[in-house]
């Protein structure tokens, strides 16, 4: 069995304005956590983009710490679930019941070093 990280992308506005089109995400969650129990091997949810800190080595070694994240997009990194699965196809079959209304995921491979 292989490891997958599936990435959550949300527009952070739609969420910093909420109303009932959001619905209840927490429970869109648990559900998608309860019906793939056995492929989660983890997950949390992240703070909003404005939380994050940045850091960046220059080539002389120099560390520059920055408020805000390390790239500006529409779409900002919202969470994550790692996942186990024989293969890519089952991991983008799990990903596709993970509920991202207002923004999309991404799966990728975890590397495996010999």
């Amino acid at each position: 069995m292989a490891q997958y990280l599936v990435l959550i992308y949300a527009d952070e506005e739609v969420w910093a304005k909420g109303g009932p089109e959001l619905g209840d995400p927490s429970k869109e969650h648990m559900k998608f956590g309860e019906d793939n129990h056995a492929a989660i091997l983890g997950g949390n949810a992240l703070q909003p983009t404005a939380t994050a800190t940045s850091i960046r080595k220059d080539d002389l070694g120099n560390f520059s710490v920055t408020d805000g994240p390390f790239a500006e997009t529409k779409e900002a990194l919202g969470g994550y679930y790692l996942l186990e699965a024989a293969d890519l196809d089952q991991a983008i079959g799990i990903a596709k019941q993970v509920p991202a209304r207002f923004g999309g995921v991404e799966v990728r491979p975890i590397m495996v070093f010999d």
